[in-house]
């Protein structure tokens, strides 16, 4: 035992043990590792507390993000929708169905071309978007308790060019 003891105290064997943590700190120091975590762990968990904030509302997150979008684009023909949305056709079909079900979503043939469908929100599906903002706006104030207005600005600034890199980045891939 007294052997052990002595030995730990040696030069090398404490330059052994502290090893491990040396490791464990080049871990830490690894950007991409922890920036890709610390994102995906973000968003992971905005998307869930979220979805509790909407839960009264009784939508999926899967049909909120389609009222959302269209809230800005509205009319937009279905083919497009499921493209920004980057869902398959049939999926995106299923949930405008449930949407349209609901009487939140309505839609009509293209004036022009009448194989191509319109998606419009009805005035319930207007109504749920307020809702939507009013909760969101919760949501939003809750998650960035403590960050100033500057510190927002830089955060959304610095979030946005990300978005823009990662777009980037994927269109030079696709066209390979």
């Amino acid at each position: 035992m007294l052997m052990k003891a002595q030995t730990a105290k040696t030069p090398a064997a404490r330059k052994a043990k502290a090893a491990p943590r040396a490791a464990k700190h080049n871990e830490a120091d690894n950007w991409d590792a922890r920036l890709g975590f610390l994102m995906h762990d973000v968003s992971r968990l905005r998307r869930s507390v979220f979805d509790e904030f909407m839960k009264p509302v009784g939508l999926t997150r899967s049909q909120w993000w389609i009222l959302a979008h269209l809230s800005r684009h509205d009319g937009m023909i279905q083919s497009d929708l499921a493209n920004v949305l980057d869902l398959g056709k049939a999926a995106l079909g299923g949930l405008l169905d449930r949407l349209e079900a609901s009487q939140l979503i309505e839609r009509r043939s293209d004036d022009n071309d009448r194989r191509v469908k319109r998606i419009y929100l009805t005035t319930k599906g207007t109504q749920a978007i307020q809702e939507m903002r009013v909760r969101g706006h919760e949501v939003s104030e809750r998650i960035l308790e403590g960050l100033s207005l500057d510190a927002r600005r830089a955060l959304a600034d610095s979030l946005a060019l990300v978005k823009a890199n990662l777009v980037a980045i994927r269109a030079e891939s696709s066209s390979r």
